[in-house]
């Protein structure tokens, strides 16, 4: 069955030429003006990716990417006609999987989507769950616990500490980290790794699990004795 995107810009002429082109490499194509109408067809159409713009009439872009993720883990890429870092950090940072900057090549954004398509499928994978020490991170589920207890996370924060614990004990660095969680298309700024890492810790807290940063190295999960 074809994968169905969901595109929401405002602009006709970028929804047609994204759904024109997107449907001829075999993709069923829905389409949104609004944030209200995005987040309707996302909850009554469950795509299975997003393209979403960053600056809409309503509801802006990074509000919507919000609410979706307080709801799913449907890949998300953001478009955004400014080119300043902080706007991309910012949608990275609220769990967008990627975004590109108007204007774009069309080709340019049928590559994304395939590219992030692959990795929310790699991510599906039968995996089981990962224990250790009082935490549990249940990879299919995508859910975690500390002890009995279940800790809230965000899609990259999921995917970051799943990298970590995939890898407990080994030191990776922040182009690794990048490259497993965000893509090896990834151009933003290493920054972002150290605002999830910082987010993790507070979520890790109470537990023997934790992120120790290795001066000039990387980072790395151990379990406290």
């Amino acid at each position: 069955m074809a994968a169905t995107i969901l595109v929401v810009d405002d602009e006709p002429n970028i929804t047609q030429l994204l759904k024109l082109y997107l449907s001829r490499s075999g993709f069923q194509v829905e389409t949104a003006a609004n944030g209200e109408d995005a987040l309707r067809k996302t909850r009554a159409l469950r795509p299975d990716l997003i393209v979403l713009d960053l600056k809409l009439p309503d509801i802006d872009g990074l509000e919507v990417c919000r609410r979706v993720r307080a709801e799913s883990d449907i890949p998300l890429i953001m478009l955004t006609a400014r080119d300043e870092d902080i706007d991309k950090i910012v949608g990275l940072e609220m769990g967008a999987d990627d975004y590109i900057t108007k204007p774009f090549n069309p080709r340019e954004v049928l590559a994304r989507v395939r590219a992030v398509l692959r990795r929310a499928e790699g991510r599906l994978r039968a995996d089981g769950p990962i224990r250790l020490g009082d935490l549990v991170i249940d990879i299919n589920r995508r859910e975690v616990f500390i002890g009995d207890q279940p800790v809230q996370l965000r899609a990259k924060e999921f995917d970051l500490l799943a990298a970590l614990a995939r890898n407990a004990g080994i030191v990776l660095d922040r182009d690794r980290l990048l490259n497993q969680v965000w893509g090896y298309d990834f151009s933003g700024d290493t920054r972002t790794v150290d605002v999830h890492i910082a987010w993790l810790r507070q979520k890790l807290a109470g537990s023997r699990v934790e992120i120790q940063t290795v001066r000039g190295a990387g980072y790395k999960l151990v379990v406290r004795e």
